[in-house]
């Protein structure tokens, strides 16, 4: 291998042809990351310099606010936009954003100030809407602004009156966040609010699964002991004060109960609707109440349900009356809120939404593949827009046991800003740990209801296609019906128009919202970057992981209409196009049998192919049409950091040197051959936790990892034993299960089990059994497509 690390990197093919099959070596991704954590960690990274690519969602930093938003909350794929649409066209670079409206910062960080302008609200310019920010231009001595998205002049109201400095900046610049600051939220007044009315604080509805295997499973007493304990941890925005969210409770099985729980009441009383084919709500006073005000009765209620299904044979379950039980009791009550469904089966009761088992492995591979992720009907696409119109999210837990047609079934959730949990196989010894920790996540995760969401920018570029869980009506705005920190919205951009290197180019992400408080507010994230007319430009300022997230959203959508060959056939197309594109502008003159990266791009090869690895574009014999569905699904608003882990899991040497001094050791590539007999390794999918243990391993390590002389396979704790090692192990297993929006289980693997097939599934860079190619064969194909395009 010959490497060039500036400006460009070349790798030595083995031969013209690339078709050599002796070991080489291939580009040191683990060097990359190494690299970056090293150089840019130390230092704050301040958002003021237009256009600066910031560090890797796998270094660790600081980030200053100085007049951009943070990397938390956006992140571009390119910080140097092309000038012109021809350019964009040539490079085949996407530009695109991906946003993170309610991201959760670290401690050290500021959360974004709120500002409140009063009755007169937030001052926006008068042609294009855009809010006040940093790019707004003050002219005639403050009396005027001039907007940074469409040029147009608007008056100042006399309360925002300030005079200007000799620089031309307002004297009160930096008072005031929306003027220095890159993220901020307004108040904001009823005229943002639906019927120009103030709204109600939002409600919590449960809905438990009572048929057979629901209960079977343990789920249903899980559920109702932990709801007593979760409810004192609703989300408010005042620690110190109790949440004003109200709760309801539902349970169901091909009917539905709702219970009254009305402080006045002793016991808690039972209302049956078996008419589901016309759902509606059968009281009003008493369904959704307040915590503090009904507990006794709440804490009663949650103890007797798991007795009084403990017998049941109810086998078949209803779906759709569900979602529209919870839609009618928040219109009743003229409200917001979040739908909590636990689910367990296929709903083939005779009701609304009534499935059918479609699970055909014969269609994967075919052209028919694609009618496997689209849902078997426009029942719950209908009843979707309902639920957005209302504010209703909902989170849907499924704990299935055979196919229960997630594509269907995750309709609503993804399409009202919610989200999908599966627990297949769900046993209680061994699942329960995981769904109670993904569930208290979910109830006290900070979020916002009834949201909109709308992206303007300057002059030449426009917001033209929107990835992620949400709903439109018209080709602007992004509707959520909840919206919480977790989740992305990944927006792509195109040219009408030239853009000026001298001016760059702006783009404001606003976000309308109802707080768990009740206040609507309006939360906003500017982003300036800059633009270019030559092509090495472009390239010096991508994100690899920002292309990735976005190519794999793309792709993953587009298996909805198109053959999953051709899907691949087409990003693995782009890419070769990518580099082909720089070898041929901007790379010096170099040898045929070099394929030449970008310095900022040399990644993009080994993730390119775990994606089209990845089990929704590959499938594996293993692998069920329903779980494609879920990670389909599940991957749409993933945040960089999130799928940067997807795609390419961590594989960590667990050294005893560096692990009893307390940094981690570095991890090493993504490949069986990394693996020693002799040692122990920790991977982290981002959904999943793996301990591989060496045939040779010490003794003392087996000890500390509980393995002793028994096969212990999918063990998923660590016991708590008292040494350096077992301590620093669990720290660093906590550590990494709280980077993750989802509770990562632990599976322990020992050399040469039968579960090391599984552990070795998401060793990405080595050849897949589902016929995904190694890291080396990839880089030889995409250097013969390169080398195509160039002849």
């Amino acid at each position: 291998l010959s490497t060039t690390l500036s400006p460009h990197t070349n790798v030595t093919m083995p031969d013209q042809q690339c078709v050599c099959k002796t070991r080489f070596l291939v580009l040191p991704q683990i060097q990359v990351i190494e690299d970056d954590r090293v150089n840019k960690s130390s230092e704050p990274f301040t958002t003021g310099v237009k256009g600066q690519a910031p560090p890797l969602v796998t270094t660790n930093f600081q980030v200053k606010d100085q007049g951009n938003a943070s990397p938390r909350f956006i992140r571009c794929t390119a910080y140097n936009m092309p000038c012109t649409a021809d350019m964009a066209k040539q490079s085949q670079v996407p530009l695109a954003a991906v946003i993170k409206p309610l991201a959760m910062l670290p401690p050290d960080e500021t959360p974004p100030y709120i500002v409140d302008h009063g009755d007169g609200g937030p001052i926006r310019c008068n042609r294009c809407k855009a809010y006040m920010c940093p790019y707004m231009q003050f002219i005639e001595g403050g009396r005027r602004f001039q907007c940074g998205f469409c040029s147009c002049v608007t008056e100042v109201p006399p309360h925002y009156f300030q005079h200007l400095d000799h620089t031309g900046k307002r004297v009160d610049c930096y008072d005031r966040p929306e003027l220095s600051q890159g993220s901020y939220e307004f108040v904001a007044t009823v005229d943002y609010c639906k019927n120009n009315k103030l709204p109600q604080p939002p409600s919590f509805i449960f809905f438990i699964d009572v048929s057979y295997n629901a209960v079977k499973s343990g789920m249903v007493n899980i559920v109702c002991q932990e709801l007593k304990t979760l409810l004192d941890y609703l989300p408010r925005e005042n620690p110190e004060a109790d949440s004003v969210v109200r709760v309801g409770f539902v349970t169901y099985n091909k009917v539905l109960h709702f219970y009254n729980v009305k402080s006045s009441l002793a016991q808690p009383q039972m209302m049956v609707v078996s008419d589901v084919s016309d759902m509606f709500l059968p009281l009003l006073d008493g369904f959704l109440v307040g915590v503090n005000d009904s507990r006794m009765v709440i804490e009663s209620l949650l103890d007797q349900i798991p007795e009084m299904f403990a017998d049941t044979r109810e086998t078949e379950t209803v779906f759709g009356p569900v979602i529209q039980a919870g839609l009618e009791a928040l219109k009743a009550a003229d409200c917001a809120g979040k739908l909590f469904v636990f689910h367990s089966t296929l709903p083939i009761a005779e009701a609304p939404g009534k499935l059918k088992n479609r699970e055909d492995k014969k269609l994967v591979g075919t052209d028919k593949e694609k009618s496997l992720f689209q849902p078997q009907s426009g029942f719950y696409s209908n009843l979707s827009k309902e639920c957005v119109a209302q504010g209703c999210c909902v989170d849907l837990f499924l704990f299935p046991n055979q196919y229960v047609d997630v594509a269907t079934l995750g309709v609503v959730p993804v399409s009202t800003g919610g989200s999908v949990y599966k627990y297949t196989y769900f046993q209680a010894e061994t699942d329960r740990e995981r769904f109670l920790n993904d569930l208290r996540r979910d109830v006290q995760k900070p979020m916002g209801f009834d949201a909109v969401m709308r992206v303007r920018t300057s002059t030449g570029i426009r917001a033209t296609d929107f990835f992620g869980s949400f709903f439109m009506s018209n080709t602007t705005d992004v509707e959520l019906a909840g919206l919480d920190c977790d989740k992305t919205v990944t927006v792509e951009f195109r040219h009408d128009d030239k853009l000026s290197e001298d001016t760059g180019a702006l783009m404001q992400c606003a976000v309308l919202y109802t707080s768990c408080s009740g206040q609507r507010r309006l939360r906003v994230h500017n982003m300036a970057v800059n633009c270019c007319s030559q092509l090495a430009d472009l390239y010096r300022n991508c994100e690899t992981d920002t292309i990735i997230n976005f190519f794999s959203k793309y792709a993953y959508r587009s298996i909805l209409n198109t053959p999953t060959k051709t899907v691949r056939d087409t990003m693995v197309n782009q890419c070769a196009q990518i580099l082909a594109c720089y070898r041929k502008n901007c790379a010096s003159p170099s040898s045929a049998g070099q394929l030449i990266l970008p310095e900022c791009m040399k990644l993009l090869p080994v993730y390119l192919n775990c994606v089209l690895k990845s089990d929704v574009l590959q499938p594996g014999a293993d692998i069920s049409l329903d779980d494609r569905a879920y990670l389909r699904q599940l991957l749409s608003c993933m945040d960089v950091s999130e799928s940067h882990i997807f795609f390419y899991p961590r594989l960590l040497p667990l050294v005893r040197g560096p692990l009893d001094g307390g940094s981690l050791p570095m991890a090493v590539r993504n490949s069986e051959e990394r693996l020693s007999k002799g040692g122990v390794y920790l991977l982290e999918t981002g959904l999943h936790l793996f301990l591989w243990v060496g045939a040779n391993a010490q003794q003392d390590v087996w000890v500390c990892c509980y393995l002793l002389n028994v096969c212990v396979v999918f063990q998923t704790s660590l016991p708590e034993l008292d040494n350096p090692f077992s301590q620093r192990l669990r720290e660093i297993i906590d550590s990494f299960r709280s980077q993750r929006s989802r509770y990562m289980k632990l599976m322990v693997v020992k050399q040469e089990d039968k579960a090391e097939l599984i552990f070795k599934h998401f060793l990405c860079e080595d050849k897949s059994t589902s016929g995904g190619a190694s890291y080396v064969d990839f880089l030889c194909h995409m250097h013969k497509e390169i080398r195509q395009l160039l002849s």
